[in-house]
């Protein structure tokens, strides 16, 4: 008997990314193997679903029906298979998450850990990057992003923790150098600072009435990781603006001493976000309930 479902998961996923190439990226097939199944698809169907080229692809009239009416299947499939899982006794499959690299190693992994120990059908894959990632394009179930969320369209998004941020500096580089008493007063001093692909990232406070503002920054070490920063900070090199959570320890140990203490600090949002769909997994509903409890008391 054909299978009535051949091809059309490699359909979908042609018109969602846009070309097969894209496709294959996320499903983890090559750009062959999905280029055959939907031509096996138009076959049996015996319409053609779309046009394409080397460099084009569009979706026929036949298609785009086709397209609508498979989405709306493939979400029947879904709230079966939620269904299905909401009534085991464990959550169980597979869950890929983007998470920044030292955030992620050092605040969410122990999340990671925890859960895979307390539930050992569910399958967790974390990919470690600080660049933005396009969900549904390169195939994640979730991600987690520090700081103001620009692109969440088609995306849900929940705040799972926030971080305080501080100047800080070791005690030999303040005694050779003094402690700035106000913000204009760290021009004259040398920093350590935040840069990713060619951009420094600005330090940012909030004002007395409430508003955020950034102090532009010049220096002459720039790093893309921040326990690079926090350790250039130790040495003696400069100021540096970090997270509370990455210096807690060098804070309590006397390598580090936070300056400017009386201005409000500004704190970034930590939020999950993952594609918009109606019929949430319980393993994706855990997870990001899990993390919005446990994050907190590592970030605080």
């Amino acid at each position: 008997m054909t299978n009535r479902l051949s091809g059309i998961q490699e359909f979908v996923a042609v018109v969602e990314a846009g070309g097969f190439a894209a496709a294959g990226e996320r499903l983890g097939l090559s750009r062959s193997a999905v280029g055959k199944a939907v031509v096996r698809l138009e076959g049996r169907l015996g319409v053609r679903l779309c046009h394409r080229t080397t460099r084009v692809f569009n979706l026929t009239d036949d298609g785009q029906v086709f397209y609508e009416r498979c989405l709306r299947a493939l979400r029947e499939l879904e709230a079966a298979e939620t269904a299905i899982e909401t009534g085991r006794n464990e959550p169980a499959g597979r869950i890929r998450i983007s998470v920044p690299v030292l955030f992620g190693r050092r605040c969410v992994v122990p999340v990671l850990m925890e859960l895979a120990r307390q539930y050992p059908k569910l399958d967790l894959e974390a990919s470690f990057t600080d660049r933005t990632v396009d969900l549904v394009e390169e195939g994640y179930d979730l991600a987690i992003r520090n700081g103001p969320v620009r692109d969440n369209a088609g995306l849900m998004m929940r705040r799972v923790a926030r971080q305080r941020m501080t100047i800080c500096a070791s005690p030999h580089y303040l005694e050779q150098r003094g402690s700035p008493a106000t913000f204009a007063e760290i021009a004259d001093h040398d920093t350590v600072v935040y840069s990713l692909g060619g951009r420094i990232r600005s330090w940012c406070f909030r004002s007395i009435s409430g508003e955020s503002y950034e102090l532009p920054l010049q220096s002459r070490i720039k790093f893309d990781d921040l326990d690079a920063i926090a350790d250039a900070a130790t040495a003696g090199m400069g100021l540096a603006w970090l997270p509370c959570w990455l210096i807690r320890d060098r804070v309590r140990d006397g390598e580090l001493v936070p300056i400017l203490r009386d201005i409000d600090p500004l704190v970034f949002d930590s939020s999950a976000l993952w594609p918009r769909t109606p019929h949430l997994p319980t393993r994706m509903r855990l997870l990001i309930d899990t993390l919005a409890a446990r994050l907190p008391g590592m970030t605080g």
